[in-house]
């Protein structure tokens, strides 16, 4: 927005010598780049979840849950990737898979990785990072895998070894990639609201976290997973933000103990319906992709069904 401004500004200063109609058209044309809204051209229109346990195994409720919401992908966490004694990024909390999810779902394997394991380059990294999730699928019968994602929370300290980071696992998820005939195979990183003042990651396209948007040390002031006090700063973002972006809502419960004393928080329905209407004003296309996080019984029958259907209209 910087340039669009010192470009309006070098224009105003010059504007004695132009014709009124030619002036018009200039400026309509200067503010029309700077307001420009980007086309999720890669992203596919649909609803998905996130599964965060440790077995994939649904039971009868979650199961009809993909079916009633029309769930077309689930993105599942393969594992987590935390700094080892030794210094170097190690798996930790590997999932197993007790049941198979329908075929209609396409699973999209994502790995968290700790923000630490960004402050320094580690050689081989992402080569080791794909080589895991293509033995997984191999491993328990996944197939017409074509996206991974990386959820990390990267910082201004981290940003540049991150995104380098992603552009080997492009590289590796490339040459590993065993179905040529599904298309191209993706790549995708979550995005936190903070994240949004930054230059864009070189991926496909973003996860827009829209939850844990505020300090869990000021539970008593604001609700810490969700408020839409903490995301209004951000709105102004949204619409030039350069990456394609899916959006995904909290339904969970947060529990935690603070300083001794046991906090329990949960997002009431219309506190998620007004962040997504306010974040949909700014950018229509957000509600292109819809995710929620994450899919449990109890987080199902913790919302009725038409909030459901409100969170996941496009």
């Amino acid at each position: 927005m910087k340039a669009c401004g010192e470009s309006l500004k070098a224009f105003m200063r010059r504007r004695k010598y132009i014709s009124n109609g030619l002036q018009g058209l200039v400026i309509v044309s200067l503010f029309t780049a700077c307001s420009s809204i980007p086309e999720n051209t890669t992203l596919e229109e649909g609803n998905a979840v996130y599964y965060w346990r440790t077995d994939l195994k649904l039971d009868s409720t979650e199961r009809a849950f993909l079916q009633q919401y029309h769930i077309n992908k689930v993105y599942c966490r393969y594992f987590d990737v935390v700094m080892s004694e030794s210094g170097e990024p190690k798996p930790n909390a590997t999932i197993t898979f007790s049941d198979p999810l329908p075929d209609s779902i396409e699973i999209i394997p994502t790995v968290y990785i700790t923000e630490d394991c960004m402050h320094q380059k580690h050689e081989g990294f992402a080569e080791k990072l794909v080589k895991r999730i293509l033995q997984m699928n191999e491993t328990n019968n996944i197939h017409n895998v074509r996206e991974i994602q990386i959820d990390c929370d990267y910082t201004s300290k981290s940003r540049k070894t991150y995104y380098e980071f992603l552009k080997a696992v492009s590289v590796s998820w490339n040459l590993g990639y065993p179905r040529k005939d599904l298309g191209q195979p993706k790549i995708s990183t979550t995005i936190r609201l903070h994240q949004l003042s930054m230059e864009a990651p070189p991926v496909d396209y973003g996860s827009l976290m829209i939850y844990n948007t505020g300090d869990p040390s000021k539970w008593e002031e604001r609700n810490p997973i969700l408020d839409y006090r903490d995301v209004y700063p951000y709105l102004d973002r949204l619409d030039q933000y350069p990456l394609p972006l899916a959006a995904a809502y909290p339904v969970f419960h947060w529990i935690r103990d603070m300083y001794g004393v046991r906090v329990e928080h949960t997002v009431e329905a219309e506190e998620i319906l007004k962040v997504k209407r306010a974040m949909e004003k700014e950018r229509k296309n957000l509600s292109r992709s819809i995710i929620t996080y994450h899919l449990d019984k109890e987080n199902i029958n913790r919302y009725k069904p038409e909030t459901y259907e409100e969170i996941y209209h496009h």
